[in-house]
């Protein structure tokens, strides 16, 4: 029997490039924006392209922030990427004033950077000690570092506390893997960083 992951569908982001990942490797793949379905999901993936606030005003309306919160007390995986990372946060200077799924602790910034913003393109994730322990990062993290695909402008920029698994530079640098028992977040597109974003997704998808 294949794993199966559910997709939330709540308009924000390319979700059918996140699916077709996840079902490259191996996995069935559910795209739902019922909060029910959610609910009980064996694994859930938060996904997200566009405006903190604009995303958390979706999950909020739907009933789908709820549902979240819900899946991870129940205690079983989830994974929010690219913005979906960010909303597992108390909030973003993107959104002031718009609460986060509160997740984890922390708020979201702006990358102080003179370079140009949004950060696109190819770049280096070096890993913490405890990432080559982790399950979604089996057989990616390690000594060497790795690169991936980001777009974004935003980044948890506090990247030395014992959620972060992984961090990336952009003349700042920022939290790019986070992990805390149960919950997983990745800035940057695991769809479009070739081998080790789809092992990390497939490491989700078996859990």
């Amino acid at each position: 029997m294949k794993p199966g992951v559910v997709l939330l569908d709540y308009g924000a982001g390319n979700l059918r490039s996140v699916a077709k990942a996840f079902e490259h490797e191996g996995a069935d793949v559910v795209l739902t924006a019922d909060p029910a379905v959610a609910r009980a999901a064996d694994r859930l993936v938060l996904p997200g392209q566009g405006h903190f606030g604009q995303c958390m005003t979706k999950l909020k309306e739907t009933g789908l922030a709820d549902a979240v919160r819900d899946h991870v007390a129940a205690g079983r995986p989830f994974i929010g990427i690219c913005v979906g990372m960010q909303l597992l946060y108390d909030g973003s200077d993107e959104a002031p004033g718009v609460a986060g799924l509160g997740l984890l602790p922390g708020t979201v910034h702006r990358i102080p950077t003179e370079l140009p913003l949004p950060h696109v393109g190819w770049n280096a994730v070096e890993f913490k000690g405890r990432a080559e322990f982790d399950p979604v990062l089996r057989d990616v993290a390690g000594t060497e570092p790795r690169f991936f695909y980001h777009v974004h402008s935003f980044a948890v920029l506090d990247d030395d506390n014992d959620d972060v698994l992984g961090r990336c530079r952009y003349d700042a640098s920022f939290a790019s893997i986070v992990g805390r028992d149960n919950v997983w977040g990745i800035q940057f597109h695991p769809e479009k960083s070739q081998e080790d974003g789809l092992r990390i997704l497939g490491n989700f998808a078996r859990l």
